[in-house]
């Protein structure tokens, strides 16, 4: 019985990189769950800045799907994961960032409380290997964890398709990260 039981757990170890992918140096799971939702990692990449690795992003979907306008229109679960690589980000830089990428989707003035409440929510620095989820679900609105922490959530589908934008829009200052959050 003892030989059984080791030879599960080593099995189990052998397994264990088969649920989550490593990008950068960080592992993203291949699932999340949130809600009742189960999402599956659509697809991985890493931020770059210049040539600095700042962090590993997955994107998080019901199903798999390489149409990122399909993907922004729906009033759908979605998440995005944000594994910091590098040591320290500013909430300075974070808000500079979160603002140019609202600024490339070009969203409407009249959500410019809700992307101010939502900058107030990265009031401290990102360091290395924290956490960041980004989580949309229907009934919730948008929420932001950081480290499993919950920091806010803001209603409205509009916001949802804002947020995601900074990845997945058309004018987003990411373009290679995009195309590796669609699997392509």
């Amino acid at each position: 019985m003892l030989k059984k039981n080791i030879f599960v757990f080593f099995l189990s170890l052998c397994l264990l990189p088969l649920f989550a992918l490593e990008i950068g140096g960080k592992n993203l799971p291949d699932t999340k769950i949130i809600g009742e939702k189960n999402l599956i990692l659509n697809g991985a990449g890493i931020r770059k800045k210049l040539i600095i690795k700042v962090y590993a992003c997955g994107l998080y979907l019901p199903q798999k799907n390489k149409d990122s306008k399909s993907i922004l229109h729906a009033d759908e679960t979605i998440a995005i994961r944000m594994h910091f690589i590098y040591k320290k980000v500013s909430s300075e830089k974070l808000i500079d960032a979160w603002n140019e990428g609202f600024s490339n989707s070009n969203v409407a003035d009249s959500l410019q409380p809700k992307i101010d409440k939502f900058n107030s929510f990265f009031s401290k620095p990102a360091l290395k290997n924290d956490i960041y989820d980004i989580v949309y679900s229907p009934e919730e609105g948008t929420s932001v964890f950081i480290n499993n922490e919950l920091q806010g959530t803001i209603k409205g589908s509009q916001f949802r398709k804002a947020v995601f934008s900074i990845w997945l829009g058309e004018n987003t200052a990411l373009p290679k990260l995009k195309e590796k959050l669609l699997g392509k």
